[in-house]
């Protein structure tokens, strides 16, 4: 690969500038890993455009960076609204649209403790709403003065467990009822590998912890155990019903952690 001819400060400010410059833009912002400081020196760089009113796409297209832009909505039509995938000084970025207007609305949602889930590619238990909260909380600030919240809600402490755990334990249950009796070993091993990302959530949100991705999320919410469990699943009706019991009790021992 090419070498990159600035330095990644130098990168950093002069994209930051050149988003910050388009219409509607308000604000820009530097998450996921390099944000945190847990990225390596390959990790792409993930940068959010908060906008306010009429965005338009064609703006960030028009700017000349080689790779896709999508339109608004074309990741799913929720909170996370779409976004681009670029090159830029031989890096990788990947740019999020924002709508300040939805992330205000469910910044006062989350403080009332309420949230909604949405379908997201590559995200087993789908999206939590109050992840672009979430995003404000961790994400490093490049230009402009977006809306950041002042801690995790004491409201969303005590309805996201509630919730997210709640689907876990319904999953299982059907898990156990409708596939394991049927030998039905995917299915199985679906269902455990969502539960066990469900009550990853309930676990971070009952400690007061901010979600961004499922990357991880199960390890910080001790359930590595999970791995053990999913590499013995065998496709007999029996098997699969002591695996699932297993992993019942595994999840609730997860919970009563947090809940002491």
């Amino acid at each position: 690969m090419p070498t990159p001819t600035l330095t990644d400060q130098a990168f950093l400010d002069t994209t930051a500038d050149r988003l910050a410059a388009l219409p509607a833009v308000r604000a820009v912002t530097l998450g996921g890993s390099r944000a945190q400081g847990t990225h390596g020196p390959d990790s792409d760089w993930d940068l959010a455009v908060y906008y306010r009113g009429a965005f338009d796409p064609a703006d960030l297209r028009a700017v000349g960076w080689p790779g896709e832009v999508s339109e608004l909505g074309a990741w799913g039509g929720g909170v996370f609204n779409g976004g681009a995938w670029l090159t830029i000084d031989e890096r990788r970025v990947d740019v999020h649209y924002r709508d300040l207007d939805v992330v205000e609305h469910e910044m006062t949602r989350a403080e009332a403790g309420r949230f909604d889930v949405e379908p997201l590619m590559f995200h087993l238990a789908g999206i939590p709403t109050y992840l672009v909260v979430a995003e404000l909380a961790i994400n490093e600030v490049l230009r402009g003065d977006p809306p950041r919240p002042a801690a995790y809600p004491e409201a969303l402490r005590t309805a996201a467990p509630e919730r997210w755990y709640g689907a876990a334990t319904a999953t299982l249950a059907y898990a156990k009822a409708g596939h394991a009796p049927k030998g039905a070993l995917t299915q199985v091993a679906g269902a455990l590998a969502l539960a066990a990302t469900q009550t990853a959530h309930a676990v971070l949100a009952a400690r007061g912890e901010w979600v961004t991705n499922e990357k991880g999320m199960v390890g910080r919410a001790g359930l590595d155990g999970i791995d053990a469990l999913l590499a013995e699943l065998a496709p007999r009706p029996d098997a699969l019903e002591r695996s699932v019991t297993r992993a019942e009790t595994l999840l609730r021992e997860a919970m009563e952690t947090v809940e002491r």
